[in-house]
């Protein structure tokens, strides 16, 4: 059997945690833009994400559609504020985040999906056309890097 390891400039470093996840879905609702206490802008919106299957003891097909709260920060907000609608197909990389609020019996528990790259797929909802493939990072606070989801000859330099 073969051992695997990782190894970083520093040596091992397996203590090191992950927190990524990756979505594809529909939007559920415009986006809601703002502003925090410390003048942050925010982007938020709901995404759909659905799954099917059959079911073994009866053979018919079920469908399950689960909704995700995104949040995204920074510089990507504005191409959220221009670009995301509602119906739009698009695929979100991000981070999980959970919350509560409240205290005792009134405490409540959200989860949250922290936006850090979003890709415009367009198709099912109708984010197609020009836009359709582009994508948007955020990656610390930098500006956002946007890729137009590929050059044809003409637009090439050489």
């Amino acid at each position: 059997m073969r051992k695997s390891y990782y190894f970083t400039q520093k040596g091992n470093d397996m203590s090191r945690g992950l927190n990524k996840l990756s979505l594809i879905g529909n939007v559920g609702n415009e986006p809601e833009i703002r502003a925090t206490q410390s003048g942050a802008r925010l982007a938020k919106f709901s995404l759909a994400t659905n799954r099917s299957w059959t079911d073994k003891n009866t053979g018919e097909k079920q469908e399950r559609v689960d909704w995700h709260a995104v949040t995204f920060f920074g510089p990507v907000v504005e191409v959220v504020e221009r670009f995301v609608k509602k119906g739009d197909r698009i695929f979100v990389e991000g981070r999980v985040e959970y919350s509560t609020i409240g205290e005792g019996d009134q405490k409540k528990y959200f989860t949250n999906v922290i936006g850090s790259e979003i890709i415009m797929l367009g198709g099912a909802g109708g984010a197609a056309g020009s836009d359709a493939g582009a994508s948007v990072t955020n990656s610390h606070g930098s500006p956002p890097v946007i890729h137009d989801g590929g050059a044809n000859d003409a637009d090439l330099p050489f």
